[in-house]
């Protein structure tokens, strides 16, 4: 059965987005006295918990501490970090090619509208797509929900779809929709486990979408 649709998790995967987040975080930890542990990190990294539970595990090393207050400066830190990045390397020439093949294009992130739309604006990405779900109005990954909203807003199925992840918890979310999963892991995500994904590639530069299509 032909490819007809693509959907691509944002955060990691259309750009590496989740470098910056978590330098953040490992920042707001080392003024407090304390360092991030990386398996809190990969435990949420994918899913809509990430900030209550950064707050959480801080809060046990500083009590006291005013997670509105910290949140404002958290976020602009993480902007400032995300001024000059672009997507990862690929993925424009992925989504030419899927432009240029007909197929419908997706995006499904736990994140927020908020945080999303503008991030695709800013990396010309936008105009690339035909729909954008978003953690605010579905229930974030591992849960399912992204993935059969992308479908039913380009009226496709799961067997006519691939999804991009770059987090486990994002691989579940897709393989519980039913669609063919590409894991193209980051600079952080690179050591979890991808098992449960249909085919992984250490970039998008690594395999041309073409043959992806052709399996």
């Amino acid at each position: 059965m032909p490819t007809r649709a693509l959907v691509f998790d944002f955060d990691g995967t259309l750009a590496d987005t989740e470098s910056a987040v978590l330098q953040s975080w490992q920042a707001v930890f080392r003024e407090h006295g304390t360092e991030l542990p990386m398996d809190a990190w990969y435990a949420v990294i994918g899913t809509q918990r990430t900030t209550p539970a950064m707050f959480a595990l801080l809060a046990e090393h500083a009590p006291g501490i005013d997670p509105e207050a910290l949140r404002p400066r958290t976020r602009a830190h993480v902007l400032r970090l995300l001024e000059n990045l672009g997507p990862r390397e690929g993925v424009r020439d992925y989504l030419e090619t899927a432009r240029e093949h007909g197929l419908k294009l997706a995006v499904a992130s736990s994140s927020s509208g908020a945080w999303v739309n503008p991030h695709l604006e800013r990396l010309g990405l936008d105009h690339y797509f035909d729909a954008v779900l978003t953690g605010d109005l579905h229930k974030a990954k591992p849960d399912p929900d992204l993935y059969l909203a992308a479908l039913d807003a380009l009226g496709t199925t799961a067997e006519d779809a691939i999804a991009f992840e770059d987090t486990p918890h994002g691989v579940t979310s897709a393989k519980a929709a039913g669609l063919t999963c590409v894991a193209v892991p980051n600079a952080i995500t690179g050591k979890l486990d991808f098992g449960q994904a249909d085919i992984v590639l250490p970039s998008f530069t690594a395999k041309p979408l073409e043959a992806l299509l052709s399996r």
